[in-house]
């Protein structure tokens, strides 16, 4: 793992989000993205040294959707930055971390992105991320 790239938030509302966030805090706004394939609507603000990742479900079938029905808004994953992603999701597979993904599917801004079962890391979720070049 490279470093942490995101965190994702799981938002009913990002325009009733960025209040806080960009208001408030400070954070400035860096471009929003429908991911038609996962259902959502994501904002990235630059929070510094990572990015912030608000997920606004716009379907019934998003995951997101589902988790904000169970557990409420909050912090939804925290997303590795990595080079060889298929390489990376073997290499944990190796070690006995198991995957929602045993293969990378196309994320926000054109990244390759596989998320760790949180039944293998705690509880907590985790995706691993490569961008294209130029990201």
């Amino acid at each position: 793992m490279k470093a942490v790239d995101h965190i994702g938030i799981a938002v009913k509302s990002i325009e009733s989000s960025l209040s806080l966030y960009r208001d408030i805090f400070g954070l400035r706004l860096l471009k929003t993205e429908r991911v038609e394939s996962e259902g959502v609507i994501i904002a990235f603000l630059d929070a510094g040294n990572l990015k912030l990742e608000l997920l606004e479900p716009f379907s019934e079938k998003s995951a997101i959707y589902s988790f904000i029905e169970k557990k409420g808004e909050g912090i939804h994953h925290i997303a590795f930055s990595v080079q060889g992603i298929e390489d990376r999701i073997e290499e944990l597979k190796r070690n006995g971390i198991r995957m929602i993904h045993d293969k990378p599917k196309r994320g926000a801004a054109g990244a390759e992105v596989a998320f760790l079962h949180p039944s293998s890391t705690g509880r907590v979720l985790y995706e691993i991320c490569e961008k294209s070049k130029g990201e």
